[in-house]
């Protein structure tokens, strides 16, 4: 977990990075931005409230790190914090060079020095990246003489960064420890940002192991086990329940006692794992056979882990809990479930 809202800024810089295909400049400030404290602390707001998440990326280049051009700067950044101007203008330049798809907005970079906030329980300093693109309409109303007068104009919204990246001081050499937040990153075009411009990957720690291990069984159950075995819909919700129950209760994950708690049978274990190397082959990652359990990355995935059958268009039957209170069938009328309860609310 970070917190850096605590941290100081020693440096900013600012710059208007536009769409070289739109007929858009480039311009570059010759000085730091220099704030007033409450301006300040604005920014710090609207710089670091999206970063919530415990998702962490490295940048990477083919052959050597140093290929990547943001890391370079970034690396000489955090060796001499005065060099932030000028290498916030070869981030700049680099953006602009890169940012040609006619759907790309221009807009302010900013690059800033946060000295000592916390990662992870670690005193750090950190580099932060933004780009804002969105400009939205204000009204200003002010006093003149004995009544009052509006207009309006166009600014930022402090609580909508559209794009941004912080850069913690630790790993330089596997390419750091990278926080992103893209409001567009499921666009095409906004992809620029963390792939062309940042590059970078997911880093292969605790969150990505569970995250991706969750992932690989709920596939297994939902998608493949169907074909391979008869499993109803219920036994498939019970499965994923009991899968859930097992990240949310334990705190390490190891392989072998996830097959015994878990998937039980000896068919459904030697299935799995013929599937799990054909899924890490296919998407190209490896799938970790023991690792300590990421509860961020658990509450993430349980949004997507919902035990629900979907009969018709008639009902839906939610699962939460004993599978032996559900029962499937066939009669003359056609095929059915029998729920038994307790109590009804």
């Amino acid at each position: 977990m970070q917190y850096f809202e605590g941290s100081s800024i020693t440096h900013i810089a600012v710059h208007n990075v536009g769409n070289e295909s739109e007929g858009e400049y480039l311009t570059l400030s010759k000085k730091e931005l220099v704030l007033d404290p409450e301006v300040k602390d604005l920014l710090i707001k609207y710089f670091l409230t999206p970063f919530k998440s415990e998702e962490y990326f490295q940048f990477f280049s083919e052959g050597h790190i140093s290929n990547n051009d943001v890391w370079k700067s970034v690396c000489s950044i955090f060796d001499n914090p005065e060099q932030t101007l000028l290498q916030s203008k070869q981030l700049a330049q680099h953006l602009y060079n890169l940012g040609n798809h006619p759907n790309v907005k221009g807009g302010e970079l900013y690059v800033v020095y946060f000295r000592e906030g916390l990662l992870n329980g670690e005193t750090v300093d950190a580099i932060g990246i933004f780009k804002s693109e969105q400009k939205e309409p204000f009204l200003k109303v002010f006093p003149v003489e004995d009544a009052f007068e509006m207009e309006s104009e166009q600014g930022i919204n402090i609580n909508k960064l559209d794009k941004g990246c912080m850069i913690y001081n630790t790993d330089r050499e596997n390419g750091f420890i990278v926080s992103v937040v893209d409001t567009k990153s499921k666009s095409a075009e906004a992809r620029y940002w963390t792939d062309s411009f940042l590059r970078i990957q997911q880093r292969q720690d605790q969150y990505f192991n569970t995250e991706n291990t969750m992932a690989l069984y709920k596939t297994y159950v939902v998608e493949h086990l169907p074909e391979q075995y008869n499993v109803t819909k219920a036994d498939q919700a019970d499965m994923l329940n009991r899968s859930m129950a097992f990240f949310k209760e334990k705190q390490h994950f190891d392989q072998e006692t996830f097959n015994n708690e878990v998937l039980h049978h000896q068919d459904f274990i030697e299935s799995f794992d013929k599937y799990k190397q054909h899924y890490a082959a296919e998407r190209d990652i490896d799938i970790a056979e023991n690792f300590s359990i990421s509860p961020a990355a658990v509450k993430s995935q349980n949004r997507a882990y919902k035990s629900v059958i979907k009969l018709d268009k008639n009902f839906h039957i939610y699962i939460h809990g004993n599978r032996e209170m559900i029962e499937h069938g066939e009669d003359d009328k056609g095929r059915f479930y029998k729920l038994y309860f307790n109590n009804e609310e």
